[in-house]
């Protein structure tokens, strides 16, 4: 993700600043029902403590509570490369000065460094633990990153047309589990990462969440193992494109996205459920959601490219009320302690993610405020009700004046 550099705070309008802050100040210190709402996002890893600053800024602004960020992996690798650690422990310390709790996401540079040798697996679990050793406030490592697909790790079938991607992926896991224990008990190791979609076929070379969650479970009780693998699981449930609600139910499909929570525990539980690794009770991290707005003209300079059609932004009044709709579904499933959204801010691409609550130069979205009085919402009184009535009756509060 690119690390833009602008002095967000000496352009957001003076009084949208002072209403956010209100609202943030207003909402007190712990979600309903202890649900962590963030986003993830890397342009806190910036060069100084002070750009790192500005950016972490950013999300306290709109009410954040947690940032995950990530540290890509190179084969051999097993601490990573000065520069980059320091602009880690730049996020990481303006997080902690602002009260922000950090995910550190760590995976593969791309499938063609996929960790599936004994070796890979050896140097990849170092690096994840010499990150947690010299940045020792962080306390949540997410392993890996949509090992269902094929961007992010191969082989995902064998020559035989087997599933190679789960136990591959399930001997990385806890391989590096056993290394951040070894480490510290009291880390969050956190497994899957998963994408909610993918084909099932040897030809596209993907595997569905569905499936992928059943060959994970597979792999582990094949494996004899005795220990858990992971702490929780994540799962990045967005939809097919920007246009659909999150209140969209996957019945006949092996897609899941935030409101098909009952597939999601049922296959942990089917997966799981019986060993010493935690199933249908196991803690579920959306650590990825993201719904794309229309960029207006007056904001067109900030960014270059040209939007896919396939995307379908929504305006930013649309993103505001899937936003608030996702927080209130996911406040109301009891095994799902975080929601992240991504991003903070635009990326400037616009052949990337034009998802956050902040256009690509810093200023912020008229959407900015309902996600920030969402989020007070929830803190101060909960969704008030999980049917789906009272999830878009909460969607309403948060447009209402703070």
């Amino acid at each position: 993700m690119a690390c833009r550099s602008r002095d967000a705070w000496t352009r957001l309008p003076s009084v949208l600043a002072a209403i956010v802050v209100a609202l943030v100040a207003a909402a007190g210190a712990q979600a309903s029902p202890g649900l962590l709402v963030g986003a993830a996002e890397d342009a806190g890893k910036a060069p100084t403590p002070e750009d790192a600053k500005v950016k972490m800024d950013l999300a306290k602004l709109a009410g954040l509570q947690a940032i995950r960020l990530t540290a890509r992996w190179q084969t051999g690798q097993r601490a990573p490369l000065p520069a980059d650690l320091a602009a880690l422990r730049n996020a990481v310390t303006a997080a902690d000065q602002d009260g922000v709790v950090v995910y550190l996401s760590v995976f593969p540079t791309g499938s063609r460094v996929t960790p599936v040798t004994a070796r890979a697996r050896s140097d990849f679990a170092a690096f994840a633990a010499s990150l947690a050793r010299d940045l020792p406030t962080v306390g949540r490592i997410i392993v890996g990153n949509e090992p269902n697909l094929n961007r992010f790790w191969m082989p995902q079938y064998d020559g035989r047309g087997r599933d190679a991607a789960a136990p591959a992926y399930e001997a990385l896991l806890a391989k590096t589990y056993d290394a951040l224990k070894a480490l510290s008990p009291s880390l969050i190791v956190i497994g899957g990462a998963v994408s909610p979609r993918g084909n099932d076929t040897i030809r596209s070379k993907k595997h569905s969440p569905t499936t992928f969650i059943a060959d994970l479970g597979k792999a582990y009780r094949l494996s004899g193992r005795h220990r858990p693998i992971m702490d929780a699981f994540s799962l990045h449930p967005y939809e097919d494109n920007s246009s659909i609600p999150p209140t969209l139910l996957h019945r006949r499909s092996t897609d899941i996205a935030i409101a098909d929570y009952g597939k999601l525990v049922n296959l942990l539980g089917k997966a799981f459920n019986g060993t010493a690794q935690k199933g249908s009770k196991l803690p579920i991290v959306y650590d990825e959601f993201g719904v794309q707005s229309v960029i207006p003209l007056a904001k067109q300079a900030a960014y270059e490219g040209v939007k896919p059609r396939s995307a379908r932004p929504v305006s930013e009044a649309k993103q505001a009320v899937y936003y608030a709709e996702a927080l209130a579904l996911a406040a109301c499933q009891p095994t799902v302690v975080a929601l992240l959204i991504f991003h903070v801010s635009d990326e400037p691409d616009l052949d990337r993610w034009q998802s956050g609550v902040f256009y690509a130069d810093d200023t912020p979205k008229t959407s900015l405020r309902v996600v920030a009085r969402a989020i007070g919402l929830l803190r101060s009184g909960g969704v008030g009700g999980c049917t789906p009535a009272a999830v878009r009756a909460f969607a309403a509060r948060s447009f209402a004046a703070g």
